[in-house]
């Protein structure tokens, strides 16, 4: 496995040809998700973001900062809490993933849901990522989604190692470059793995001078194309 410090230089180049990059918005069709959140009451969170000037089919943008917004404006009620998780859902899912809607009526089907959505909240946001990896568990809802509600519901201050998204595409460019988690938690659990990832991502990132987050979402952006070019 790759050490941290060769991850580091390997990591420098793809850094500095994409520092001035930012993470665009995720383009949505609220007529593909309203269907499925009808039925649970939860169609309003469609209104969240802009409407695409360029779409004649009534898509819509929705940004990283409109979560952030949504996190900030959010009542501690499991209703509040419901709507934030859906909005991670449709951001996380864009045009892409056809499943998503599915999953996320799925997970409002889950009794557990709302007790999911707190006790991760919360462990997140002490800083428990280990807990807050163990304890999600909902119909529907895997890692690549799960740690997508992590790092959006972690308010923590940029001194913390917040959460990080950890999803296939960013798993890909972890590979292409080397670094394995298991090696790296010394375990095959994956909530260790997890939690390896986001100490090495904040470690890379400090060396590199960039955000966490920027880094993780540049893996993302990657999917595993890590030559230098």
């Amino acid at each position: 496995m790759a050490s941290q410090g060769d991850m580091v230089e390997r990591l420098r180049p793809l850094v500095e040809m994409r520092r001035g990059r930012r993470q665009a918005p995720v383009r949505f069709r609220p007529a593909t998700w309203r269907p499925w959140l009808e039925p649970h009451g939860a169609a309003h969170v469609l209104k969240l973001g802009v409407p695409d000037a360029t779409s004649t089919s009534g898509e819509r943008l929705i940004s990283r900062e409109d979560l952030a917004a949504a996190r900030q404006a959010l009542a501690a009620d499991p209703e509040g809490l419901r709507d934030l998780f859906v909005a991670v859902m449709i951001w996380g899912a864009g045009t892409t993933n056809g499943r998503a809607p599915r999953y996320t009526s799925a997970a409002h089907g889950d009794a557990r849901l709302p007790h999911v959505l707190e006790a991760t909240r919360s462990a997140v946001r002490g800083g428990e990522l280990t807990r807050a990896y163990t304890e999600f568990t909902l119909r529907g809802v895997r890692r690549s989604f799960f740690t997508k509600w992590f790092a959006t519901v972690d308010d923590r201050d940029a001194e913390s190692e917040r959460a990080l998204i950890l999803d296939d595409r960013v798993f890909r460019s972890l590979n292409a470059l080397g670094w394995s988690s298991k090696e790296a938690a010394g375990t095959r659990r994956w909530s260790a793995r997890y939690v390896a990832y986001v100490g090495a991502v904040h470690e890379w990132a400090g060396s590199l001078g960039v955000p966490a987050a920027w880094l993780e979402w540049l893996l993302f952006d990657l999917n595993g194309r890590t030559e230098a070019q």
